[in-house]
């Protein structure tokens, strides 16, 4: 696993069109030319999920500007004043006003889960402003199995004394999923997880966005048609090798379907890969210049 710590990054504070304080982390690439980087985290989690990929992403030779957005409700980001806004339709409307905000077009969209589904949805309706895509851990076919295991704990998970029990806590819920994980990344991801108030845990997410998804008591219908509006950029399907959410046959069927797509499957890893190990990031760093390059990248396996 890689150490992002030597990377700093920047932070700032977009309102939305209903009010609502975003925050956006910034990680610059001065006078780089590379097509930039927006990551939108999962329904629960928020950017500092992609502070590893994002520090390598915006380092080196082929240095490229990341940003990552906590969604409403999540992270350093306002709780909504009505949780019921916590929906993909106000999500993705709030990721257009973030990318209008920033300046941002033709950009690259690293969306894991939720953030994918925004990603689709978003090529969608302003096509213009997606550049190339990696779905991290999602698709058009959402399995039950992982749909109803995040429905169990949304709005649940108590919030841990001490950063030794959020460690603890983060790695007992993760482990059999993540067997490839070592023991010494849990604190980090525990960090991630959780805010942090008076030096100790706080929840990392609005407890009210388990009120918006407990309404989701059925499968959802496939995304195939908002998938399909992705085919005019370059895609990688990122799966984790255990994932309960995103099949294997599903990610086939997508290869399958789009004239333009790649994969990569994390090994010893579920929903949603962490992103944090080298062979991953270096894959994503292989995909974006590929992408960038306007190199096809059909069928490969990155």
């Amino acid at each position: 696993m890689l150490d992002s710590a030597h990377s700093s990054h920047q932070s700032r504070f977009i309102k939305v069109r209903d009010g609502t304080s975003l925050h956006v982390s910034h990680w610059p690439a001065p006078r780089s030319a590379a097509r930039p980087v927006l990551c939108l985290p999962g329904l629960t989690r928020n950017g500092r999920d992609f502070a590893d990929v994002a520090a390598a992403l915006s380092s080196g030779a082929d240095a490229r500007d990341v940003f990552a957005l906590d969604a409403r409700g999540r992270g350093r980001s306002q709780w909504a004043r009505d949780w019921r806004s916590y929906s993909i339709p106000t999500e993705t409307q709030d990721v257009i006003d973030v990318m209008a905000a920033l300046g941002l077009a033709d950009t690259a969209i690293l969306g894991t889960s939720r953030g994918g589904i925004i990603a689709m949805i978003l090529a969608a309706i302003q096509p213009g402003a997606i550049g190339a895509v990696v779905m991290n851990d999602i698709g058009p076919v959402i399995e039950r199995t992982g749909l109803m295991r995040i429905a169990g704990y949304v709005g649940r998970m108590p919030v841990p004394v001490s950063w030794d029990d959020a460690t603890r806590t983060v790695a007992e819920v993760s482990r059999k999923a993540f067997p490839a994980v070592p023991a010494d990344v849990w604190p980090r991801v525990a960090r991630a997880w959780f805010n942090e108030q008076n030096g100790r845990p706080a929840p990392g997410y609005d407890p009210a966005l388990g009120r918006s998804f407990s309404s989701t008591d059925a499968t959802p219908p496939a995304l195939w048609g908002q998938f399909g509006a992705l085919k005019r950029v370059a895609v990688l399907v990122v799966r984790g090798e255990t994932s309960d959410l995103l099949s294997a046959a599903t990610v086939a069927d997508m290869q399958q379907r789009h004239p333009n797509c790649a994969r990569l499957e994390v090994k010893g890893q579920g929903h949603a890969p962490l992103l944090m190990d080298a062979p991953s990031i270096n894959a994503l760093r292989g995909f974006l210049n590929d992408a960038d390059a306007g190199r096809s990248v059909a069928g490969r396996v990155y």
